[in-house]
This record gives C-alpha cells, sequence and structure tokens, in this order.
C-alpha cells in the first residue's frame, strides 16, 4: 500500500477516533481502592493480608501509598476483594430451604420429640398457624427432665410451655453477611416474602457453599 493510500484512509478516519487516548485508570482498580473496598467489607487490615497470604505491614503500606509492590502480590489482594464482594452478593433465596419442617405451639412435647427423633433435627421453630412464635430445643426438653419434673408430665405439655424466643426473620434478599452475623448467635434464621414465611437457613446451609 502506497503512501497515498493511507493518507487518504487517514484523512477519513474521525478526528474523534484519532484524539482518543485509552483512559487506562479507569479500566484497573487503583492501590487507593484496597482500603476502600476492605472497609466496606469489614475487613481488619490482618484478616485481609491473611487471606491474601502478604503481611500486614504491606497492606497497611499499599494503603498509605507509600510502597509499590509487586504486580503479583497486588493482583492477588485484589482477586481475594473480588472473591469475598461476590460472597456478600449471595442473597438468602439462593441458599434457604423452603420446606420449613415447624411444629405448631399446642402440640405436646412427646410429638415435638417424635418429629425432632424422624428428621434429625435438635432444634425447630414453633408456630401459631402461619405465625412464628417461638423456637424449640433438645437442650430446653432436656432441662425439662433435669430439673426434677416428671417425665409423663413433660411429655404432655404444650411446646409454647418451654419455648424459647423465635428465630430471626430476614427477607429473602438479605445479603450473605446479615445471615452468617445471625447464625453467630442463633442456630437458624426464617426467610420471609411479604410477611410470610418461606424457608429456613441453618449452620449446615452455610457449609454447603464451600
Amino acid at each position: 500500500m502506497d503512501n497515498s493510500v493511507i493518507w487518504i484512509l487517514a484523512k477519513n478516519i474521525p478526528k474523534r477516533i484519532l484524539d482518543h487516548q485509552p483512559n487506562y485508570k479507569t479500566m484497573f482498580p487503583t492501590l487507593e481502592d484496597i482500603a476502600k473496598r476492605r472497609k466496606q467489607l469489614g475487613l481488619k487490615q490482618s484478616e485481609l493480608a491473611k487471606a491474601s497470604g502478604v503481611s500486614q505491614s504491606l497492606i497497611a503500606k499499599l494503603e498509605a501509598g507509600t510502597i509499590d509492590s509487586s504486580y503479583t502480590k497486588v493482583k492477588t489482594i485484589f482477586d481475594v476483594l473480588e472473591r469475598l464482594e461476590f460472597k456478600t452478593k449471595v442473597q438468602a433465596e439462593k441458599i434457604l430451604h423452603h420446606d420449613v419442617l415447624s411444629i405448631q405451639k399446642d402440640q405436646p412435647i412427646s410429638e415435638v420429640v417424635k418429629i425432632m427423633k424422624d428428621h434429625g433435627y435438635s432444634q425447630l421453630p414453633v408456630f401459631n398457624g402461619k405465625q412464628p412464635v417461638g423456637s424449640i430445643s433438645e437442650k430446653a426438653i432436656l432441662h425439662q427432665i433435669l430439673s426434677g419434673k416428671d417425665i409423663e408430665q413433660i411429655s404432655k405439655l404444650p411446646a409454647e410451655d418451654i419455648m424459647e424466643e423465635a428465630f430471626p426473620q430476614i427477607n429473602e434478599d438479605a445479603p450473605l453477611s446479615l445471615i452468617t452475623s445471625l447464625l453467630q448467635t442463633y442456630s437458624a434464621v426464617l426467610v420471609s416474602k411479604k410477611g410470610v414465611v418461606i424457608g429456613i437457613i441453618t449452620k449446615a446451609d452455610l457449609l454447603r457453599m464451600l
């Protein structure tokens, strides 16, 4: 191709294309993003360092802008941040069990124990109709027995007599961060939609994500 043809082609290229310079800064995260994204995830510098396989001092220096680290280490840190950010976007509806095994508040303890044995659960939500009003556990039942009460009388007691507080309720779009926070205190959380319970999440469900 001779120079005259090249000149004609160049002349007909719109000026905005010739003048355009790619803004690479907007294409890649900057070191300043590390602190911002770490704080949004609620992570300490030491926690991010451990997850990334680097020292806490490196994280601190990168966030302070007092050091230029290798591309490999910085990429590893951002890869960890992205992975953790993805996990926090997991919502309740993705991991809940739609079949909520529950008991009614007026069911006798003898029935509650049988249901627990048959299904392998140690704790169940207690409902009044469709409304959760409490929870009952093997621990609560054993407490009644160990306190010296007559076993036959205990077996006839309605669940509401020894039930504990209800499991917390969350919306179906609740983030994983809220779910994990609640499960540090409670053995399960109920998932509701427009005020109606549609599922349950236990600690075992979190393990299934691994």
